[in-house]
């Protein structure tokens, strides 16, 4: 058998580390390889490893028996087939270690301006009051994001809500700090904000120009979808000012990379009718994440209503394709996301970096796994005044492995998934599995192909932090 695609570079052979226990017996052949095909015929997606084989189609019913046999070896049907293994499994079920601190993000407001039904913050008070992050607090978790930092290595501090643009003179104050104390430090810092980009002003789009900064706006469609999600004081259409403040980015300064998140609930529009109306409006990256735990369930997507969305989705990728096929720009950003992270060989045993590397500071200061979960003592993780936790970031990292969880440990999709959002799971459990499975096939036929109409697509990658996961599920 010839390798079609090697995706990404083999990692070198892990040092030999103690195996810890999973749950009970070896997963079945069908979480350890999938048979799917694209327009040049079949392929073999090998789980362990993230592995693309060419496999004739005299083999792919072979290897569709195999997996639906229980007790089937997939070494020795490897070997049988001259199929190249390492020796030893990329994912063992060793729990990581807490990494260096490479991200932290500062809830500098939490309150908002505006009153959206589906927002898991709600408005940024998390369940409980609107504050703010005193600057001293701001400062000192720019100092610990420093402290815990890999020396030399670059740091995100991240602004969050709340409406961060509420508290504009602490982010311009934060800014200027962290460039300063990071340059000091031998850590050069780039920053990242979420906004509705209603408040926005000339002196902040000057500051995102001036900085290396990832600004990512909220959008719900075109003006009646938006409005009808994001309702502004006063009757005011939120979508209006969005605008608005779109027209102060261009007059006086666009940040490094500018996105659009899309926040799909069930009165959301067509999505590729959303797709298209923002990347019309100007934005280097426009994705899509499925709303499963709301304050109001009314707005959440539920294991009855993701099959609707799975449809959508697969109908923006399928545009997606054809035009960056082409050799057409389409900043589809739930695509571009899955087909370079299949490119580098992705396969992780964590969903993302919470409570790994990127913690995220409250108002008061406390630690958290990520922006998602502050608020939530079952997810504390120090302080930025005594520092992160790692007996509690260890624990973490221990019960999120996906090898650790069911059905997660069964399914060939675990290492580009990692088990889904900590947040979703924590409140609504894994309602968006099959979804799931069936964006990522989509995605793996789509590899194949532009891997073969358009190479040059891999070549070149911006340098940019991605709005939209690669699932859609955040």
């Amino acid at each position: 058998m010839t390798v079609l695609l090697q995706i990404g570079r083999r990692p070198p052979d892990p040092p030999p580390q103690p195996h810890t226990a999973l749950a009970p017996g070896p997963p079945g052949p069908s979480a350890q390889a999938k048979v799917f095909r694209s327009a040049h015929g079949a392929h073999l997606f090998v789980v362990d490893g993230s592995r693309v084989y060419d496999l004739p189609e005299s083999l792919a019913a072979r290897f569709e028996q195999w997996t639906a046999t229980p007790d089937a070896s997939l070494p020795d049907l490897a070997r049988d087939l001259g199929l190249p293994l390492w020796s030893e499994p990329r994912i063992d079920g060793t729990p990581a270690e807490p990494s260096p601190l490479a991200s932290l993000s500062l809830n500098v407001m939490q309150a908002c301006n505006l009153s959206c039904g589906h927002c898991y913050a709600d408005e940024g008070r998390f369940g409980g009051s609107a504050r703010s992050m005193p600057r001293h607090t701001a400062y000192a978790a720019v100092d610990r994001l420093l402290a815990e930092a890999a020396p030399g290595a670059d740091v995100v501090v991240g602004f969050m809500g709340g409406e961060p643009l509420l508290a504009r003179d602490l982010v311009h104050d934060v800014v200027r700090y962290a460039t300063r104390t990071g340059a000091e430090a031998g850590n050069p810092v780039r920053f990242s904000l979420t906004t509705n980009l209603t408040t926005v002003r000339p002196q902040d789009a000057r500051l995102f120009a001036a900085h290396p900064f990832t600004v990512t706006v909220s959008l719900d469609g075109d003006r009646a979808g938006h409005d009808a999600l994001r309702r502004a004081p006063g009757g005011a259409s939120a979508y209006d000012r969005l605008r608005a403040g779109l027209e102060v980015l261009a007059r006086h300064g666009r940040p490094r990379h500018l996105s659009a998140r899309v926040s799909v609930t069930p009165h959301t529009g067509r999505l590729l009718d959303v797709l298209e109306h923002g990347i019309g409006l100007g934005f280097d990256e426009v994705g899509f994440a499925a709303v499963v735990s709301a304050p109001d369930p009314a707005y959440e997507i539920t294991a009855r209503t993701f099959g609707s969305f799975l449809e959508q989705m697969l109908e923006c990728g399928e545009r997606a394709l054809a035009e960056l096929s082409a050799g057409r720009s389409y900043p589809f950003g739930n695509f571009q996301t899955a087909l370079h992270q299949l490119h580098r060989g992705t396969h992780r045993p964590y969903p993302c970096g919470a409570g790994a590397g990127y913690l995220s500071a409250s108002a008061e200061g406390d630690l958290y796994a990520c922006h998602r979960l502050v608020d939530d003592p079952a997810f504390a993780m120090g302080s930025v005044a005594g520092g992160s936790d790692l007996e509690a970031r260890q624990r973490h990292l221990a019960a999120g492995h996906v090898d650790r969880a069911e059905p997660c440990r069964s399914c060939w999709a675990r290492y580009l998934c990692g088990g889904g959002c900590y947040h979703e799971v924590s409140r609504r459990g894994r309602p968006g599995c099959d979804y799931i499975r069936g964006w990522l096939a989509f995605c793996l036929r789509a590899y194949v192909e532009m891997s073969q109409t358009a190479p040059e697509f891999f070549q070149h990658r911006a340098e940019s932090a991605t709005t939209a996961s690669a699932t859609g599920v955040a």
